[in-house]
């Protein structure tokens, strides 16, 4: 089969087990399994044989008009070039792994039919928008996603947390959507056409008129579905889903498709300074911000979800400063230790019986009841914090090379204020990436925390899975970034000296401090006595964490354990650690500025419908129905009243004729 035929089975193969999945789930459960993994392994297979045809080279653009439309026209377009082929596998290769981790996580659950189903539309609706060389076929896997990812998010819809998550996610995604729609149409009206190879041959010439504009609207979308501020606040509620739908969502679909979409058109960012400078103060905002959110954080979900967006950070930081490659290598490279990182998780909170060990100062005794999973997550800290020779080292050293070399005026493809912005919060990121993380990994796993039932020993589908992503979470980035400048337009990802120095120096500094404070705080630990612990108040699911961290201790048996005097994060974070923990109280913000008004709109919109449009209805109904009834008592039905009022009127007649002919 040609190249082209086996681009077109990359996406269809999942659709086609979501579709068949959905029509048997009932009928025949026996198939669901093999439906949900067979379909995305040879999917897998497919585009690991399309990326080994690209090579590298000449992109595959085949286009056919899918209907006429009298003005702009809207293709069925294919554009399969080095970052789409290589982006494919990683979303196939995360799929695939979580629908075989999934056979064993989800085994007990009834639903579990329709989420393989959604699991495969989802990997299908990315698939559409990594290969799709038309924005308006691409905004189609764009939208599928959003609604997968508010079905797959409430899976536990019988939690109101869920209920809410999924609701959050799809709201605050389409908020977004709207002025990314908006800018689409402005883009293919500037440039003629939808298709991604004339929308860059007409920045290449100037035709785009309104640049600036045009890549603001964009912006916001990208914000949405990628969670970068100031519309990233739905990503850490939505971990109330499975634990392999947030890997599935964090590290090869939905957020990866903002960051994707951007490196896609990079060249018309590239046209406006402006935005380009937007990017970069959004990139930096979004890193900083995050990792002081993680660090405060309990819920080891939690945790990594405010990994996830600071890591996208700096995806989109490279992108401030013109350069996918160094953008896609940390997609790449953070697409693989995230997925373990959250599946991972999952061995441990499975391993527990139950969602409730997601805190972290509830974990106690977990280094050799999972083994599996606390040495496989080593490794994924490992490369989340930088440290060389692991995947995420040169990934993150590409992207603070990158912004070095716009500071030092090496490149002119971007403004040096946008590489200073992206260095210096790079730097900083990377020491409070160190922090959460050990953080993380010293309270998960050398915790003092009570030790819950042991429900066995997990199934080979969870384990062997963290093994598999183990491999390019260790390897990928020494082997890539000497060969993938092959794929990436010839961009060099070869880490520089001086930032390699400065980023591992300062995710050392970070570890380094963060022990020392955990072994502080653990000297200085205390039980209480289970009656000292209060209810958790009522109220947003973000404040009700924030106090729970603050203020209250998990209860086990007969004594309660205050994770505060142990927890290091609250003392590097000192009076931060509370409105961190509550993610800066930006749903509050957004609360008082949107839900509020828009809920006294709608109030006042009830008043006008009820109590005045409805009044003059019911009046209009009213009337002729009373003076009706007033009609209808003088219908007695007795002859005689009849002949009384006849005479009484001829009467009243007759007197005034007598008055008017008096009168004339």
């Amino acid at each position: 089969m040609t190249t082209t035929t086996l681009a077109v089975l990359v996406p269809l193969l999942p659709f086609l087990g979501a579709l068949a999945g959905l029509l048997l789930g009932r009928t025949a459960p026996g198939f669901v399994r093999p439906l949900a993994v067979l379909p995305t392994l040879a999917s897998l297979a497919l585009a690991a044989t399309v990326a080994w045809r690209q090579g590298g080279g000449q992109a595959v653009d085949t286009a056919t008009e899918l209907t006429p439309t009298g003005s702009v026209p809207v293709e069925l377009a294919l554009y399969v070039d080095g970052f789409a082929a290589l982006t494919a596998v990683l979303v196939t290769v995360v799929a695939a792994c979580v629908q075989i981790y999934s056979t064993g996580y989800l085994r007990d659950d009834p639903r579990y039919p329709s989420y393989a189903a959604l699991v495969s539309l989802f990997t299908s609706a990315m698939l559409l928008v990594v290969y799709s060389g038309d924005l308006m076929v691409l905004l189609v896997g764009w939208e599928v996603m959003g609604i997968c990812s508010y079905f797959l998010v409430g899976h536990y819809w019988e939690t109101p947390e869920a209920r809410a998550a999924s609701l959050k996610a799809f709201l605050v995604t389409k908020l977004g959507d709207v002025p990314f729609l908006i800018g689409l149409f402005a883009l293919a009206t500037d440039a003629g056409s939808f298709r991604v190879t004339r929308i860059l041959g007409a920045v290449a010439d100037g035709g785009i008129e309104h640049p600036t504009l045009i890549c603001l609207l964009l912006l916001a979308g990208v914000a949405g579905k990628s969670a970068q501020f100031p519309l990233h606040t739905w990503l850490p509620d939505a971990m109330a889903g499975p634990t392999p739908v947030s890997a599935l969502i964090h590290a090869a679909t939905m957020v990866a498709a903002g960051v994707y979409f951007v490196a896609r058109l990079l060249p018309l960012f590239e046209a406006s300074q402006a935005a380009m400078t937007v990017l970069a103060v959004m990139a930096a905002v979004t890193m900083t911000g995050s990792a002081l959110a993680a660090l405060a954080q309990d819920d080891i979900k939690r945790v990594l979800a405010y990994s996830t967006i600071g890591q996208l950070g700096y995806m989109t930081g490279a992108l401030a400063v013109a350069d996918r490659g160094a953008a896609v290598f940390h997609l790449l490279s953070h697409g693989a230790f995230k997925a373990l990182l959250f599946l991972a998780a999952g061995v441990i909170i499975h391993a527990a019986g139950t969602n409730s060990l997601a805190a972290m100062s509830r974990m106690g005794h977990l280094r050799d009841r999972v083994p599996d999973a606390y040495w496989t997550m080593t490794v994924a800290l490992l490369a989340l914090v930088a440290i060389p020779p692991f995947s995420g080292f040169f990934s993150k050293e590409a992207v603070l090379g990158v912004a070095e070399h716009v500071v030092t005026g090496h490149t002119e493809h971007a403004p040096a204020a946008a590489g200073w912005i992206v260095l210096l919060a790079g730097l900083v990121t990377a020491l409070l990436t160190a922090a959460y993380a050990t953080r993380l990994w010293l309270l998960a796993f050398r915790g003092e925390g009570p030790e819950a039932p042991d429900h066995g020993r997990q199934p080979l589908t969870m384990t062997a899975v963290l093994w598999v992503l183990a491999v390019p979470s260790l390897a990928l980035g020494g082997f890539a970034f000497r060969v993938l400048p092959d794929w990436f337009d010839g961009h060099d990802l070869t880490p520089t000296l001086t930032t390699s120095v400065l980023g591992t120096g300062v995710a050392l500094v970070g570890g380094i401090i963060t022990y020392a404070t955990w072994r502080h705080t653990t000297a200085h630990a205390a039980r209480v006595p289970l009656g000292a612990v209060a209810a958790h108040p009522e109220g947003d699911a973000g404040l009700v964490e924030a106090e729970a961290i603050a203020s209250h201790a998990p209860a086990y048996g007969d004594i309660a354990y205050a994770p505060d005097p142990s927890d290091p994060g609250r003392l590097l974070l000192g009076p931060l650690h509370r409105p961190a923990a509550a993610g800066f109280h930006l749903d509050a913000v957004y609360t008082a500025l949107f839900v509020h008004p828009v809920r006294a709109g709608a109030n006042l919109v009830r008043f006008l419908d009820r109590e005045v449009v409805e009044t003059y209805v019911r009046g209009a109904g009213a009337l002729p129905r009373r003076l009706g009834a007033a009609v209808r008592r003088a219908q007695t039905g007795n002859v005689q009243t009849y002949v009384s009022a006849l005479l009484a009127g001829t009467v009243v007649l007759a007197v005034a004729a007598v008055l008017v002919a008096t009168g004339a």
